[in-house]
This record gives C-alpha cells, structure tokens and sequence, in this order.
C-alpha cells in the first residue's frame, strides 16, 4: 500500500468504465445486454473525454501544472496515464466484442461486413443503399479545399483514398520514367438519422446484420464513379472535441440566446481525441492528422475497424428476447393508488417511489392532477434533464392552461441537456409559464416541487423532494427515490428554495432541509462529528452513504477522522471513489463497494447511527466539490418511520449484494466481493422482490402495465 490518501478521480472514473465493460465481459449477462454495456462502454468514454479530458488537457496547455488539483501528479503526466489505460480498455473492448459476435453466431445471428455479403443480399443492399443511404451521405473531396472540413465528434467518418490511374507521358511511354499516380482523399460522414445496424433478409432461420459503413463501403465505386482510380479504401475515423461552453458575457442577449450561442460554438472545440482503423495506410492517418492539426499532446487512440460504438445500445434485439434481461414489471407503492386522488393521500402521510422498481407513473399524476385540480394555485418545479416528449412538460402547460400559477426553474447548462432544455423553455415560455434560468455561477442540481392549494379557505403545500431527474425515460433505467410530503415545514424550505432562485444574493436559513452550496458541507460535518463523539463514548456509530461519486479531499478526511474513531462507514458508490478504505491508521474502518447492474444506481441517501435512532436523508448531491460548494443541490430529511425504515433496508439489500458488487480500492482492480459459502445474492433482484413481498396484500388494488427496460449507463 501506498502513501497516497486519495485516488485520482479521473483514474477511479475510468476504473468505474471498466466495471461496465466487465459487465460486457461476464458471460452470465445475456449475449444482447452485453452488446448494449459495450455501447455504454463506448458513450461513457466519449463524455469523459469530450469534459474530464479535455479540462485537464486545458490545464497542461495553460502551462499549469495543476498538481495540487490534481492529487500530485502533473496535467501533462496524468493526460499520458489517461490515454495509455484507455488504449488497454480500448483493446480489452474489441476483444470482448469479437466473442460476444462469436457467441452471436451460435444463436444463428451473423454481422457481415462488404465483402461477406450473400448473392441474395445483393439486390437488397443495392436498393437500401440508393433509397435510404445515398440521400443522406454527406461526401467531401479534400485535396483542393482551402479549409479542411469541421468534423463533428458526435460523428463517425470514413477516411477515404483513391489511387488515381497515371496519366502517360511521353516519358512514361518510352519507359524512361514511372508514371506518376495522383491520391485524393475524401471523407464521408456516416448518417446519424439512420440505424447504424442494417438487417438483411432472414434465410434458413438465420439473421444477419450489417453496418451502414459497410453498406457505403459496398457502394464506393457508385460513390465516386466520375474519378478513374485504380483502387480505393476507406477506413472510419473519430474525432472527440472540448465540450467546454464558453458563456458570451454581452448584457444584451438573453440567458438563452448565449447558451444556445455557446451550444453551436462546441462543435468547433478542440479536438481532444483523435481514434482511428489501425488499418489505416499510414500516409492516410499522416494526411488527416495534418490537416485537422492533431498533435501528439492530443490522445491518439488506435482502434478497430467501427468507431461509434455506442451506437450497439441501440443494437437490433430481432425479436431475441430470450438474449436479453427479463423485464419487470414496475411494482405499485403500498396504499397509493394511480385512480384516486394523489393529494388526498399525501395530505394523510409521506409516501416514497423508488423507480424503477415502482412506478414512476405516480409523479406524473402528481402533476396532473394538481394541473386539473381547481383548488390548486401555484407549482413551483426545477427541471434538470427531461424526456424526449416529456409528459412533465405537458402536465405543466397543463397546469397554466388552466390558471394555475407555473413557476419552472430550468437549468440551460445542464451538459449535453442545453439545446433540449432551451426548446422546452422556449416552448414553456410561449404558454406563459414563468421561467427562472438559474443564478450565476451556480448550477442548480435539486429536484423538487411544491405546490400550493386552498383548502378550506387556508393554504395548504404539497410537494416532493427528489434523488434523481423527472424523467420518465431515465427513470426506467436509472434507480432512484422520490419524496412525496404535505410536511408544512419542509415545504416552507422548499419554497424558500424558490426564493433563493428569485432574490439570490440573500442567504436563506432552513430548518429541515440541507442546501448547498451554503449549509450541506457545514452539516454533514457536524453530523460526521456526532458520529465521532458516540463512538468516543462507547455507543454503537456507524454512516451508511450511497451515491455516485465521493471525490472531495476535505469529505474524505473527515471520513477518514471518523474512522479513526472506529465509527464503522459502508459505503455504496457506484461511480468515482478517491477515498481508499481498508488502510490501517486511516481508514480501517471503511469498507466501500460499487454496484454495477442492468440497472444505473443513482440514489443517494446518508444514514447516521445516531444513537439508535438513525437520521436517514435523501439528495440530489454527491459528495462531490462541485455538489458540495458550487451547485443548489437539496438535501431532505426523513420522518416517517416506515419510510425511514424501507431506506435502510434497502441499502442494507445493496450492502449484501455478492454477484455485482466490486470493492473499491487503490489498486482499481475492481474485483468482485467475495462469496465464500454466502449464497447468490444480487442486490437488484432482491430489491425487487423486497417490494414484491411488500406489496403482497395491496398489489391487486393497483395495477401496473408499464414495462421497463433495463441497462446500465
């Protein structure tokens, strides 16, 4: 063991990558899931280099070191670690893919590429080819262009050479001299608004699938017929750019306007990654790293012959169910009905959904009935990333139509989120929904709603506090809790929230909630230290924490105070971990583990010994420095007993969990947690049949059609 205190959070990030590629590994996975982990595999990596990467790489051209940021280790330095682990998980990941295509075949499901295509297919891809693909091609001859083209990095290309027939000479003809053979290269961007997968025509119960790139590189001599080359070949190339939003400072345009200003501009960031066919002629792979001014500082990544691959998330299932995870059913919440009043319920007691294991359904009616409800006069909601024809956004235009005073606090920098977020607020802003855009320098991460409604001439507040987005797409993949509550005073923090959004240079005191970025650091500290006196004075103490990610230095120290008390800390992230557990002297008394699964596990929740009678919260935060100090994230706690009592229970599924579970450790070895003669526990399935028993009584009262689709992200 070293003498390091913290890991890298860019390493433990790319550890974490790995987990999902072992799940693309794991033979026990179904043949297409593994398939769609390799695609999450793949857009994972693009993200991290298009923000991690490149901010770090900004770092080490500012000619900063950047080591006391960076845990000791140079920008420079830690840029040559980051690319050499990709390229080994780069490796890793084809030779995961070129079983899982062997395994494919043994379920009589062929990938062919140009040069296997059957005679019966001929006619197929011929006319696929001059109807769907040919239309759409985007193909640039480059040697004479002034400019060379801007690729885009959500783009795969194909890198294209002819070698021209020679023109003879009259020395050519006397044989005096070679003739001379002119290159042209060309590029042709694969389209995006097709399925990547095509699927041929079945035969003797056997399917095949072919490439869209294949399917071009079939056609090349259609392509370029009018040229008299010799020979020709095309091999993809990617380009991954800075995905850094350069804010426009001119008081004139709109909050808007300069994110929608900045979103444009990200397609012409720098280039950060450069990944390549190895079997590329290298006077080809010279040509366009000239021309599109990739250096050596950049990350060059050999690849295999298909880049893009996230694109097999969205890999066809041929009706091979039986190749994919079982979907269940989401499971109704215990008391609470999708054909009765919401309101009424709530106005009784707190409940709490956990999706996807329960519906998500019961949030939309929540919105929809205060939306039709005419004694209700005020919603008030923050919006991070939202669904693709989001049922929310309808519920709250819903809401205006009918005069309900909609207040919608939508983040515009929520990343890669901008230019949705910017159409369903130009589109909130038409109906007259009153739009809050943020507060500089903040980015506002809670999830929380409130509403308001007369009864019996007083006001009365409902609302929900929430760990992840309200999103009803994500919410069938991602786990996540939400709050449900007519609790008066956490619903007068709530709104004071909203306050804050409005008047954002007064600091606002909460009695109930934990609000970053003024208060959340200062108490989870006062709540470590407690933990740290009861263990001084010999009562039991322990901290329960599931979320993403644990990378602020200042957190992990107090953890590791903690420990050094002998309060006894599980931890469950699933993402980056910089605290080492296990180290004698520091953190003895840590065990930290990270679940990977078909589903992404989002929660977050803290659970405090407290003297045996635990505190439990539910956030929107992680433990992360910009969660901490540089966000508005909302903490909440829990006051009803069951409720308190089902989060610990279903933390402590997690904690048991020995079939996906990998410990967290220095080494980022991520190796699975140990079984021994403990029989086969996987948490997520438990967790399910956790709310299954739980609702053995009341399950008839609620029926549930929707299905969920699980992966991991």
């Amino acid at each position: 063991m070293s003498d390091n205190k913290y890991i890298d959070r860019e390493k433990s990030w790319l550890a974490f990558n790995a987990r999902v590629l072992q799940e693309a590994g794991d033979d026990a996975v179904p043949l297409l899931d593994r398939l769609r982990f390799l695609g999450i595999f793949s857009n994972n990596l693009d993200e991290f280099f298009r923000v991690r990467f490149a901010a770090i790489r900004r770092l080490s051209l500012s000619g900063i070191s950047g080591e006391k940021v960076l845990g000791g280790v140079s920008a420079e330095q830690l840029l040559k670690e980051i690319t050499q682990i990709v390229i080994q998980q780069q490796s890793e990941s084809l030779r995961i893919l070129s079983i899982i295509e062997k395994k494919l075949e043994a379920e009589n499901i062929f990938m062919v590429n140009e040069n296997e295509i059957a005679g019966e297919h001929e006619n197929f891809i011929k006319d696929f080819f001059i109807q769907m693909v040919s239309p759409a091609l985007v193909t640039i001859i480059l040697n004479d262009l002034a400019e060379f083209p801007l690729l885009k990095d959500t783009s795969g290309y194909l890198a294209v050479k002819l070698v021209m027939k020679p023109i003879p000479s009259k020395k050519s003809l006397l044989n005096i001299v070679k003739p001379k053979k002119e290159v042209t290269y060309a590029v042709i961007e694969i389209p995006k608004t097709l399925n990547r997968f095509v699927v041929l025509p079945a035969k003797d119960d056997k399917n095949y699938i072919i490439f869209i790139d294949d399917v071009i590189r079939h056609n090349l001599h259609s392509i370029f017929n009018i040229f008299d080359y010799e020979s020709i070949s095309a091999h993809m190339i990617k380009i991954t750019r800075d995905a850094q939003l350069e804010i426009d400072s001119d008081l004139s345009k709109s909050m808007m306007e300069k994110i929608a200003t900045s979103v444009k501009d990200r397609r012409i960031g720098e280039p950060v990654r450069f990944v390549y066919d190895q079997q590329i002629g290298k006077d080809t792979l010279k040509f366009f790293l000239l021309k599109m001014h990739i250096h050596e500082s950049d990350s060059i990544i050999p690849g295999g012959r298909y880049h893009n691959r996230r694109d097999y998330m969205n890999f066809p299932n041929l009706g091979r169910f039986d190749l994919l995870y079982k979907t269940n059913e989401p499971l109704p919440v215990c008391d609470l009905s999708l054909e009765g009043s919401m309101l009424e319920k709530i106005s009784k007691k707190d409940y709490l959904v956990n999706a996807p294991y329960q519906s998500f359904s019961y949030l939309i009616k929540f919105l929809r009935e205060a939306a039709l409800d005419p004694k209700v006069t005020t919603i008030k909601i923050t919006l991070y990333r939202l669904a693709k024809n989001s049922q929310i956004i309808s519920s709250l235009i819903n809401a205006a139509k009918n005069g309900k005073k909609v207040t919608v606090q939508i983040e515009l920098q929520a990343r890669f989120d901008e230019a949705s977020n910017i159409y369903y607020a130009e589109q909130m802003q038409t109906e007259g929904i009153n739009l809050i855009f943020g507060i500089k320098g903040l980015k506002v991460h809670s999830k929380i709603c409130v509403i308001e409604r007369i009864q019996d001439g007083k006001l009365k507040r409902y609302g929900l506090v929430s760990t992840g987005n309200f999103n009803e797409s994500t919410a069938k993949v991602y786990t996540d809790v939400t709050l449900f509550t007519s609790h008066e005073q956490i619903l007068k923090d709530v709104n004071k929230v909203f306050d804050f959004f409005d008047v954002n240079f007064r600091v606002y005191r909460y009695k109930h909630l934990i609000v970053s970025p003024h208060y959340t650091r200062s108490r989870l500290y006062k709540l470590i230290d407690r933990e740290i006196l009861h263990a001084n004075l010999g009562y039991e103490a322990f901290i329960k924490l599931k979320m993403n990610s644990l990378s602020d230095f200042d957190m992990i120290d107090k953890l590791y105070d903690a420990s050094r008390a002998g309060v006894k800390i599980q931890l469950q992230i699933r993402g980056i971990c910089s605290l080492i557990p296990g180290v004698a002297g520091m953190s003895e008394n840590i065990e930290a583990i990270s679940i990977v699964d078909n589903y992404l596990e989002h929660v977050r929740v803290s659970i405090f010994a407290n003297k045996g009678e635990p505190d439990v919260f539910i956030s929107s935060a992680d433990f992360m420095t910009r969660n901490l100090d540089g966000r508005v994230e909302v903490t909440c706690p829990i006051y009803d007993a069951d409720i308190k009592n089902e989060l610990i229970d279903v933390f402590n599924i997690g904690w048991k969990g020995n079939v996906k579970a990998r410990y967290h450790s220095e080494k980022l070895d991520n190796k699975y947690r140990v079984r021994g003669q403990n029989p086969v526990f996987r948490a997520q399935l438990e967790t399910y049949n956790y709310y299954q028993k739980k609702n053995v009584v009341s399950n008839q009262d609620n029926p549930i059609t929707q299905s969920t689709n699980p992966q991991t992200t």
